[in-house]
């Protein structure tokens, strides 16, 4: 749904287009970009970002936070750092010339990679200046297309940051403003079944925690007894830092929370609170909308759900995690890989309409060990 209004603004406003006809032959140049990370590479071998230089209002907003924490008026979660991001337009400035010079050309390719000593990679960490309002996302667009004008980055990767910011970044804000103040209020978890019959009850195991509050070590960013590495890796980084990147967003913490039914009403609040870019016209189509499937369809025509065969293959955690992502049943089996199998037998009622989702529910009833899967999950000491 996005992408029509993705074509449309790119037709507008002539980016990237010889005359009615988009560069590179489509609008998306997906099929160029998202490889999974250099295999053997512990980083992309980039210079590191640029940082902003801390001053006397930060001190002063230093001060104020620990004041109010003492003064039991707010409490925290994660550990304090330097600021890490632009908040003036003269910091934003800076922070997108350093993007567009040294890793937008790095941008489009590895875009949905992760690797864990490399926390940035080649993103723009521009979410907090644009979110604040500092930075045009205008600017943000000129710049690139300025790149590639100029031969300095390649089609394919100002493409993939084009349609970040005037696709889907300008998408959601039109939703914000259309759905208004009441979207995701009445939002439910995907695949409640309070009133299935007993003997199926009984069969399948109780529902995946179907609405189920988020447990203290998530909203306390608490990684330690959590085992799968990708969840670690994600907790550690956002206690640490309060940014990650989308794909861990998106395929770890918002799949996870869906396959175990998390509240996302209270899943979104949380991702508001914790995250340095978290606004509240964000967040609720983000979370709500496209990550946990909870608006019946309105942003997202398919729940973002995945095994761990997908962030084996677009990240280096696997190798060093104790669980297996081929595996679905025993004690190696990815929760990642199991729980994808377990959601989906919980929200097929939902979902057996869904044409994008026939061909993984004629997967999962064709399962021979469907029964197990189901009722190891619901037993899984989590996490």
């Amino acid at each position: 749904m996005m992408e029509a209004h993705y074509e449309r603004v790119r037709r507008r406003e002539g980016w990237l287009m010889d005359g009615d006809v988009p560069l590179g032959g489509a609008f998306s140049l997906d099929a160029q970009n998202r490889q999974p990370p250099p295999r053997g590479a512990t980083t992309l071998g980039l210079p590191g970002p640029w940082w902003p230089t801390e001053d006397e209002v930060d001190e002063e907003v230093r001060a104020d936070l620990d004041r109010w924490e003492r003064d039991g008026l707010v409490r925290f979660v994660g550990r304090d750092d330097r600021r890490r991001f632009a908040v003036t337009a003269d910091e934003a400035q800076a922070a997108l010339d350093d993007f567009v010079a040294v890793r937008l050309g790095d941008f489009g390719p590895y875009e949905d990679a992760v690797l864990t000593n490399d926390r940035t990679m080649a993103h723009s960490l521009l979410s907090v200046p644009l979110n604040l309002g500092v930075l045009d996302p205008r600017d943000a667009i000129d710049a690139a297309l300025r790149a590639h004008e100029r031969g300095a980055a390649p089609l394919a990767s100002v493409e993939g940051f084009v349609r970040q910011i005037a696709g889907w970044r300008d998408y959601v804000w039109h939703l914000y403003w259309w759905l208004g103040d009441d979207y995701g209020s009445d939002a439910g978890a995907l695949g409640a079944r309070p009133s299935a019959p007993e003997p199926e009850r009984a069969a399948r195991g109780p529902a995946v925690g179907a609405g189920r509050g988020l447990p203290a070590w998530w909203r306390e960013l608490d990684a330690t007894e959590v085992d799968a590495v990708c969840l670690t890796v994600a907790l550690d980084d956002l206690r640490d830092h309060g940014w990650l990147h989308h794909i861990q967003r998106l395929m770890v913490l918002g799949n996870w929370a869906l396959q175990r039914g998390y509240d996302p009403v209270e899943l979104t609040a949380w991702f508001t609170d914790v995250f340095v870019d978290g606004t509240d016209w964000v967040m609720p189509a983000n979370v709500i909308g496209m990550s946990q499937h909870a608006d019946g369809g309105v942003v997202a025509s398919k729940p973002y759900a995945a095994g761990g065969r997908y962030i084996d293959r677009m990240t280096d955690h696997c190798g060093g995690c104790r669980f297996d992502p081929t595996v679905r049943l025993g004690p190696v089996a990815c929760p990642f890989t199991a729980g994808y199998w377990a959601f989906l037998d919980r929200a097929e009622p939902e979902l057996r309409r869904n044409p994008r989702m026939q061909r993984p529910l004629q997967q999962m009833r064709a399962m021979p060990d469907r029964d197990r899967v189901i009722a190891q999950e619901a037993t899984r000491r989590m996490p």
